[in-house]
């Protein structure tokens, strides 16, 4: 693969009589003429047809805590092989990864690596799992998806953190690859997210109905808080009535602080009771795992178990200072069953970050 931009063959788009093509990916539904864009940016139409232009290339790959994520429940304490490319099919105006997820520069991707070049950098590195983040694994499907056969074939997990923002056939053929998803629901209005995601509500909400009732795969969702936008209680009691009614009480949910970014400098930072006022109202909705992150807080960082309240794992930030499960998952004092992934717990991988450089371009 050269370094220089891919066009490799895109899926889930058609013609269309006009002589544009539109993709079929998302909700967006670009319709686009010979050679130009998504919003996404990096997907395009070139000689007839939809092309992928970051198939093989990365803005970087580094090592991480699976906690980061987030995601609590799957294989706490593991590390997790993680990259990402360029672009994104949503226009959050509070973007807090806004240097990747809204560039428009080829020169962002300064790693190149094809999909059993990252499953062995992964094994190699003793990662279980590798993350599809930093900007949205949804705009690099194809890539993704061939990156997870390869991680599959060496008994490596993989996870998405996304924005669940697709269709309904690319998201079963996405998620048929996937043994985790962390998936963002940035709100629970429609004006919030058609004024600062552009995009809609729906669409996320049906992800997640078809990724919990549907799929195997594993589920977390991450709400960040932002200050008069998104964090009243009414919104945080309905959204988290919705979850318990539609996904079940055992999902996972974490709410995380916001900081000023992007094109929202001039809203302040998420102050740390806002974090704790959420996961109070969202843990009398009746949800079993409420979560505060990118704050020091063991007490909202802690699984504890849901029949006799017993602390289980107890974090701060991404820190395990305690781990009580069983092998099993199970809490040792009731027995009752901890939802999510587990296994034999070892030393874990602590709150480090680890840079890999792979073939630069």
């Amino acid at each position: 693969m050269s370094i220089a931009e891919s066009h490799y063959p895109a899926r889930w788009w058609h013609a269309l009589p006009d002589g544009r093509i539109q993709c079929d990916l998302c909700p967006r539904d670009c319709r686009l003429r010979e050679g130009q864009r998504g919003l996404c940016f990096v997907r395009k139409v070139a000689d007839g047809r939809m092309v992928l232009t970051t198939y093989g290339r990365s803005s970087g790959f580094c090592v991480d805590p699976i906690e980061k994520k987030p995601l609590n429940h799957f294989y706490p304490g593991t590390s997790v092989f993680s990259f990402g490319t360029a672009g994104c099919n949503l226009a959050c105006k509070f973007c807090q990864n806004w240097d990747i997820s809204k560039s428009r520069e080829t020169d962002t991707l300064v790693d190149q690596a094809m999909p059993d070049e990252i499953a062995a950098a992964a094994a190699r590195g003793g990662c279980a799992s590798v993350a599809f983040t930093y900007n949205d694994p949804v705009i690099f499907a194809e890539y993704a998806m061939d990156v997870a056969d390869a991680c599959h074939a060496r008994g490596l997990k993989t996870v998405a953190v996304t924005a669940g923002y697709m269709h309904d056939e690319p998201r079963r053929a996405f998620y048929a690859k996937m043994d985790a998803a962390n998936v963002d629901l940035k709100a629970f209005t429609e004006d919030f997210y058609f004024t600062l995601t552009s995009a809609h509500l729906q669409p996320v909400l049906d992800t997640l109905v078809y990724l919990v009732r549907e799929t195997h795969v594993w589920v977390e969702i991450t709400t960040l808080l932002i200050p008069g936008r998104n964090d009243s209680d009414a919104e945080l009691d309905a959204m988290s009535q919705w979850i318990m009614r539609a996904l079940g009480p055992d999902v996972p949910l974490h709410f995380s602080a916001f900081h000023p970014d992007w094109k929202m400098t001039d809203v302040p930072p998420t102050p740390p009771a806002t974090l704790t006022r959420a996961r109070s109202i969202a843990l009398k909705a009746g949800l079993h795992y409420v979560y505060t992150g990118n704050v020091h807080d063991p007490a909202g960082g802690t699984t504890s178990c849901p029949g006799c309240h017993e602390p289980l794992i107890v974090r701060d930030w991404y820190d395990i200072s305690a781990y009580h499960l069983t092998a099993h998952g199970r809490c040792p004092r009731c027995g009752t069953g901890i939802a999510g992934h587990f296994g034999v717990f070892r030393r874990p991988f602590g709150s480090r970050r680890v840079p890999i450089a792979m073939h630069r371009a």
